[in-house]
């Protein structure tokens, strides 16, 4: 049974029934199934977030661990290429000076490996997360393509071991005449003041000053490449070939012992020095070419000098002075 509500009527000074219209009562009934919506609504969807399905617990998880596992993976690459990066530093700053090989270059080893078609295919799937795939995919890239240059090296490193023995007796490591004082050595490598022109001009190796008739040798084992005589520039010359890159040429000899394709070894005699050519007095002129470049022979003397004479002598060649001869 429905109860029946009264109010005070101040002005009549008496109760009055309350009497309810059907508009307020569906007023009230729409005002209460708003409030009811609103309130279902908030427990359903905190249901949601805070109360997981197991299908959605389960693939929770998963993402936890693949995104643990895609960390430990970055770290891991990483830590390979600071290993791979090591390695590179000692093939070029110790393998490679040992054996006189030039480090490889940096546009070598970091070379491309593919442009952006080479993952196309897999950019095409629409994958959610394809950028941080495909990033990874690009560092492998890079990895395995520095590796495979770094098996190379070694594999060139290797050879050279193999016959470090040859390339240890072909090397041009002693001076081409008797210096036993450091007296003989008259003009070093570098910028010189040309005898007859008067400028400076590059001194492409060093001379010694000598009598005509001294003894000159050859400075590693090779063959000789070719004999020359002329009345200009390094007059009667001797070019030995030595392999591993390197060359020697002496020049304005006064007498030439050899033939060209002659095997020599180091310290054998090949001719005595003199005064032919374009020569101010009588010198040797000697030369060290490494890969086609001509290069500081004083660099490769340390053989037959102690190293208190290694460093007298570099101190000697570097003093700029007139060369002996002209080119």
């Amino acid at each position: 049974m429905a109860r029946i509500k009264y109010y005070y009527d101040t002005e009549s000074c008496r109760y009055e029934r309350i009497r309810t219209s059907k508009w307020d009562i569906f007023i009230n009934s729409l005002a209460f199934l708003t409030v009811a919506t609103v309130i279902a609504t908030g427990l359903v969807y905190g249901y949601m977030v805070y109360f997981e399905s197991p299908e959605e617990a389960q693939l929770r998880k998963e993402n936890q661990e693949l995104l643990m596992y895609y960390n430990l993976m970055g770290e891991d690459m990483e830590s390979i290429s600071k290993v791979l990066q090591g390695m590179q530093d000692r093939d070029d700053d110790i393998y490679r000076v040992i054996f006189g090989v030039n480090p490889l270059a940096n546009e070598i080893r970091t070379g491309g490996t593919g442009g952006a078609n080479k993952y196309r295919a897999l950019m095409e799937k629409g994958l959610s997360r394809e950028d941080l795939i495909v990033n990874d995919l690009q560092k492998i890239d890079v990895l395995k393509k520095r590796m495979y240059i770094q098996t190379k090296s070694y594999d060139e490193i290797v050879e050279l071991a193999k016959n470090k023995e040859d390339f240890l007796a072909a090397l041009p490591a002693i001076q081409p005449v008797s210096n036993e004082e450091l007296k003989r050595l008259s003009s070093g490598f570098g910028y010189r003041i040309d005898p007859y022109l008067k400028t400076r001009r590059k001194h492409t190796g060093v001379d010694f000053s000598l009598e005509v008739g001294n003894p000159v040798h050859a400075t590693g084992d090779g063959k000789i490449k070719y004999t020359k005589s002329s009345l200009s520039g390094y007059g009667k010359q001797v070019h030995i070939d030595h392999d591993f890159g390197f060359q020697t040429k002496y020049g304005h000899l006064d007498k030439i012992l050899v033939k060209k394709g002659q095997w020599v070894k180091r310290g054998d005699l090949i001719g005595y020095s003199g005064n032919s050519g374009k020569s101010t007095a009588p010198h040797l002129h000697y030369e060290v070419i490494k890969n086609g470049i001509k290069v500081n022979p004083i660099h490769y003397f340390s053989r037959d000098l102690s190293a208190e004479e290694y460093e007298e002598i570099l101190r000697l060649a570097s003093i700029e002075n007139q060369a002996m001869g002209s080119y």
